[in-house]
Parts: structure tokens; sequence; C-alpha cells
């Protein structure tokens, strides 16, 4: 019992590691007790109470480390970023990155090429009507003509990542 108990808490997040290792102590304290009778109904309830907790803990763990493994940078991390450095308030900065957002949009939706010096370049670029095929059927499909928006990187954005 104390074994999987060590795993457990292993596997557990940091606010949860101190109950699993406290139950431990306590089942190997009841497992050293004289009576055999005892120690295997005071076994039994704590494995019992354990198992729905183990599967929680991996649960919890595997949604932790996937947050974790990618950190995402949105417009409001970026606002208040910018807040903080220029000394502006956290909605005023935010307005602004959304206006900055919806002139790009404009931009592109007018066909305009826009040059974010460091950053890249956006474009939208017309893809041809084509023939395609369904891959299920084998069949040939016309795929219409449509519009896409294209990202070039900046050299000096390349050279840094």
């Amino acid at each position: 019992m104390a074994k999987t108990a060590t795993k457990v808490s292993k596997k557990a997040p940091a606010k949860k590691a101190a109950a699993p290792k406290a139950a431990a102590k306590a089942s190997s304290k009841v497992a050293k007790a004289p009576a055999k009778a005892a120690s295997k109904a005071v076994a039994s309830k704590a494995a019992a109470s354990k198992a729905p907790a183990k599967k929680t803990s991996v649960k919890k763990v595997a949604k932790a480390s996937s947050t974790t493994t990618s950190p995402i940078l949105t417009l409001r991390h970026i606002a208040e970023k910018l807040s903080e450095l220029h000394e502006l308030p956290k909605r005023q900065a935010n307005e602004m990155l959304t206006q900055v957002v919806d002139m790009i949009a404009k931009s592109l939706k007018k066909g305009d090429k826009i040059r974010l010096t460091g950053l890249g370049i956006l474009q939208v670029r017309k893809r041809a009507a084509r023939m395609g095929r369904n891959p299920q059927t084998g069949e040939p499909v016309k795929i219409k003509a449509s519009k896409k928006i294209a990202f070039r990187a900046a050299k000096d954005l390349k050279e840094a990542i």
C-alpha cells in the first residue's frame, strides 16, 4: 500500500502531494499494528479511498502538463505588458491593440500588403479554382477559387528563433 501511495504523490501536483504522504504514513503505521484483521480492514478502506484520488490526480497532472508545455501569448497579455512598460491603464492598452487588429483586418480586406518591420509581411493571396479528389470515393470534385491570408516572416524574426 505504501508503495502505491508514494507513486501517486510523485505524480500529484505540489499542492496535493502532502495529503497522499500523510495517508501513506498512516497506512504504514496501521499495517505494523499487531492485529492482522484490523490492519487489513483499515488498509482496504485506505486503498478504496486512494483509488479514486489516484485517477483524479493523474488527470489533473495531464491537464496541467498540457497547458504548461506551450504557453500562449494573447492580446490581453501583450496589453498588460505594454501598460506596465508605458504606464498606461490596462484598458487603454487593450483598446489600442484591438484597434490595431481591426485596422489590419480592414487593410487585408481591401487587398493591401501589411509590412510589420521585424515581424514580417501579411498579404491576401488568391487561390485559383482547381480539381481535387474526394478521398473516400476517389471521384473528382471542383474546388472554388478562394482567398487566403499569407504571412512571410522577416529575416530578423527567423534569425531570432
